[in-house]
């Protein structure tokens, strides 16, 4: 950089003398001063100052000079001088504001990853409070309740052999009792599926596809390449919310009759999708975004995946999710 700087004092100096003593140069000493200052700072830009000052006279009087005015030389010094000040307090000023900057990013990025982990958390308690609210339909109150299916099939066989007129009354309160087993399980399969991890999330949005025709009465299938198996737990499950809370938005809000849930790999994506026939979105209005798409689009980040909302050119509503599949030495997923 001092060298550089001196080069080009010089060359301005030389150009000074060939153009004589009545055409001042001043200005173009400020191009190696502002570089001093700028890359070496203050003292060196004063440095070159100084430098250019001496280079300057010299010049002047090697192009004939009469008289060489020291009023010009002192304020020409202090004119470089005050530049250069200014320009370090420039510098100086860029590089605090750089500087809070870069803290500011990593403060940001701090608490960015720190809101992930706080997510990743929440979602694990929240799953983790689902399997159990499940487990505790299932084993508790599910059996609860067959215990008194099993009670009232009795009445009613005591009844019938007695040919008492309440039989009727004991068939319609054992079918009641059925009923509520019936919906006793569908409840626990919403808050926990045992096939998720036993099986893998094909077989998991397999019984989700016979729960909701069972459930609800309607076509509902999937439609996947069961090969593809995804080993993170927190990933499967947050995808199986996805599709569990796309189809039955599809249900309740679309009045669909027909639903499809979709999964396959395009490349290196992994693609969830779930369509329906249903009402779908009014044209030319924005898409609503209420509480259920919001939890989707959660769930899809806290698995690291995108998630949008179209309409079906066909008619209804596709809901669309895609992750991005790692290498092939990550264990997370398999074919």
């Amino acid at each position: 950089m001092a060298v550089g700087c001196l080069f080009l004092v010089g060359i301005v100096g030389y150009i000074d003398y060939l153009t004589g003593y009545e055409r001042s140069l001043l200005l173009f000493y400020l191009l190696p001063i502002s570089l001093a200052t700028w890359f070496g700072g203050l003292v060196f830009g004063l440095a070159i100052a100084v430098v250019s000052v001496v280079v300057w006279m010299l010049s002047d009087v090697a192009a004939g000079i009469p008289a060489l005015g020291f009023w010009n030389v002192g304020t020409a010094f202090i004119c470089y001088a005050l530049f250069a000040g200014v320009l370090s307090k420039l510098r100086t000023l860029i590089r605090e504001l750089d500087q809070r900057v870069h803290e500011r990013t990593a403060a940001l990025q701090r608490e960015v990853a720190e809101r992930q982990r706080l997510d990743q958390e929440i979602a694990q308690v929240a799953d983790r409070e689902r399997r159990r609210l499940g487990q505790d339909l299932h084993d508790s109150l599910g059996q609860h309740l067959t215990g008194t299916a099993l009670a009232a099939q009795v009445l009613k066989e005591k009844l019938t052999a007695r040919s008492a007129p309440e039989v009727p009354e004991a068939e319609k309160l054992v079918h009641y009792v059925e009923e509520g087993i019936d919906l006793t399980r569908n409840l626990a399969r919403g808050f926990f599926s045992p096939e998720l991890e036993a099986d893998g999330l094909s077989m998991a949005l397999q019984g989700l596809a016979e729960n909701i025709t069972e459930r609800f009465r309607i076509r509902c299938v999937f439609e996947g390449d069961k090969s593809v198996r995804i080993h993170d737990s927190s990933v499967a499950t947050q995808l199986y919310r996805i599709a569990q809370e796309a189809v039955i938005n599809s249900v309740k809000h679309a009045a669909a009759r027909r639903i499809s849930i979709r999964l396959a790999t395009e490349g290196r994506k992994l693609c969830l999708a779930i369509i329906d026939d249903g009402i779908g979105f009014p044209e030319n209005l924005p898409q609503p975004e209420g509480l259920g798409l919001r939890l989707m689009r959660h769930s899809a980040a806290l698995a690291g995946a995108t998630f949008g909302v179209r309409r079906n050119s066909r008619g209804g509503t596709i809901a669309a999710c895609e992750l991005k599949i790692p290498s092939d030495n990550d264990l997370n997923f398999a074919r």
